[in-house]
């Protein structure tokens, strides 16, 4: 019986991620507050792409991710043909 095991996704991007250097407050805002702080660190994060692109294959539902909000990432899923 052959069974496949799962690869751990490469995370080696989160020690480079200018978040893990700010705080999660500014990337996990009460509801309601702007993540507007949140999207600008992620303007300048060299990691930002690595980020979304964990964000959306692994259904990250809250917080700021790769430059973008909760909304804006279901938004992205809805529309992108993949």
């Amino acid at each position: 019986m052959h069974t496949d095991t799962p690869t751990p996704p490469d995370l080696a991007w989160q020690e480079q991620a200018l978040c893990a250097q700010t705080g999660a407050d500014f990337f996990f805002p009460e509801p309601g507050s702007s993540v507007r702080e949140a999207k600008l660190i992620c303007g300048m994060c060299e990691t930002r792409t690595a980020c979304l692109e964990f964000a959306l294959a692994n259904d990250e539902r809250f917080g700021v991710w790769g430059g973008l909000s909760e909304r804006e990432r279901l938004h992205l899923k809805r529309t992108d043909p993949r």
